[in-house]
């Protein structure tokens, strides 16, 4: 399998997310899920999924579909579309898999995957983030993490 090859075949279906996650579950493998739009990849991303990946052995990130970015950041977002945005979360190493979700929240998947571990910024309350409850009943962690200052999205489109 080519590079670019094994870059898509990180970008699944539900089918075969359900498939990985019987897989994952019987190895014992620690799932990290986190979700997000990742309009435009920056460093503050980049520290924020490593530091992801390194609570367990799979790092699953959610991405919204291009409908569900212009439902939550409004009709000129996003700026790359779901394939693009895609494929540069997979090229990064320490992502595993990544799937698409079309609604404005991840709570249906986070209850399909039932993370062992889910990931937001610490600009959330724990309690405030989506799936803390089904996260929190099957036992699992939530943990935030330290955004890093001077990157965001947002600043950088003002700059740009």
């Amino acid at each position: 399998m080519d590079k670019l090859e094994l870059i898509k075949s990180k970008i699944i279906d539900n089918i075969t997310l359900e498939r990985l996650l019987v897989y994952w579950r019987f190895r014992k493998n620690k799932i990290v899920f986190t979700n997000g739009c990742f309009d435009i990849i920056h460093l503050g991303h980049i520290k924020y999924l490593a530091k992801a990946a390194s609570l367990g052995d799979i790092l699953l990130a959610g991405l919204n579909t291009d409908r569900s970015v212009r439902i939550l950041k409004g009709k000129d977002r996003p700026f790359q579309n779901e394939e693009s945005r895609a494929m540069v979360l997979a090229s990064l190493q320490f992502i595993d898999r990544i799937i698409l979700f079309d609604q404005e929240t991840p709570y249906d998947l986070i209850k399909k995957i039932k993370p062992d571990v889910l990931v937001k910024g610490a600009d959330y309350k724990p309690e405030d983030i989506v799936g803390y409850d089904i996260v929190k009943a099957e036992g699992g962690e939530i943990v935030t993490i330290d955004i890093v200052k001077g990157y965001s999205t947002s600043s950088l489109i003002k700059r740009i």
